[in-house]
């Protein structure tokens, strides 16, 4: 679970499936903090909102009942008409929102729902909404960007190292001058990987010498 601030506000985001999904009751307590189940069952009481989600599921989910979306269609709007997320989930078999229970629990929606619940309860904290989730998502793919080189430092170390053995080392060398060889390879690797000698990035990270020595540990 990844949490983003908008406007003083935690917005939790989870992910189903390869899906992101938001957190719209977190959402719904900028506009009330203590009721936020009611802002998001006045929001599904709405016409627009429930042929919202009906649309978003007839593309999404083959699963999904389209006779008892039409049923609650003709109903959205009037007096008498009353809608919870547990009601729509159940009858229509949605998948673009989801009821969670426990310490983290309240209602999810897909990030393409949550961004028109977001616009529901302020446009203005909609706008500051996106500007926080494109930042998480930034931020991941920059996480992932660092993990793929990772991965493949780790695998050409061994095939590197695999290959000096082979090729760079006579037998008649001691181990001390046998490690001077498998240092000068690795900075070659590093170089080309990272940009940076091993001795360079802690020249330029005098703070971080515990991580770099955590990356040694993965790599080896």
């Amino acid at each position: 679970m990844a949490k983003i601030n908008v406007k003083d506000n935690e917005i939790a985001v989870i992910t189903l499936d390869n899906n992101d999904y938001v957190s719209i009751t977190d959402i719904a307590k900028f506009k009330n903090a203590f009721g936020a189940d009611d802002v998001i069952k006045n929001w599904l009481r709405n016409r627009n909102t429930i042929e919202l989600l009906g649309l978003w599921e007839i593309l999404h989910n083959p699963d999904f009942k389209p006779v008892e979306f039409d049923g609650f269609r003709k109903e959205a709007g009037l007096n008498s008409f009353v809608m919870t997320p547990k009601r729509w989930i159940e009858t229509t078999n949605a998948i673009g929102i989801v009821s969670k229970s426990g310490r983290y629990g309240g209602t999810f929606a897909h990030k393409d729902i949550a961004f028109e619940f977001a616009s529901w309860v302020s446009v203005e904290f909609k706008l500051y909404f996106i500007k926080e989730y494109q930042r998480l998502k930034d931020d991941e793919q920059k996480q992932l960007g660092w993990t793929a080189k990772r991965e493949l430092a780790k695998l050409n170390y061994h095939i590197h190292t695999d290959a000096i053995k082979n090729n760079l080392i006579p037998i008649e060398l001691n181990v001390q001058q046998t490690s001077i060889i498998y240092a000068s390879e690795a900075d070659v690797l590093n170089v080309a990987l990272f940009g940076l000698t091993a001795k360079q990035w802690r020249e330029q990270n005098p703070d971080l010498k515990a991580i770099f020595v955590i990356m040694l540990l993965l790599i080896n």
